[in-house]
């Protein structure tokens, strides 16, 4: 009985290639759904969320951190 060779992969490698395919589906998915709908995505003032963007948006305007571009993130 003839056995097809096949290749094996370990959970780490799968996820290490699925990962960044995975992550870019789902940000141009969400990209469409936020150009279809501009306002859909709402944070609630009272969401801790909220408060971290604050933070971030007041930081970033007196310069005391500088955030990555969207390709050092992405990295497109």
């Amino acid at each position: 009985m003839a056995y097809d060779q096949q290749d094996t992969i370990k959970t780490e490698e799968l996820t290490r290639i699925l990962e960044p395919l995975i992550r870019r589906v789902v940000r141009e998915e969400l990209v469409k759904i936020a150009q279809k709908e501009p306002g859909l995505f709402y944070l609630d003032p009272e969401m801790p969320l909220y408060d971290d963007m604050l933070d971030l948006k007041s930081r970033k305007s007196q310069g005391d951190i500088e955030l990555f571009s969207h390709q050092e993130v992405f990295g497109e």
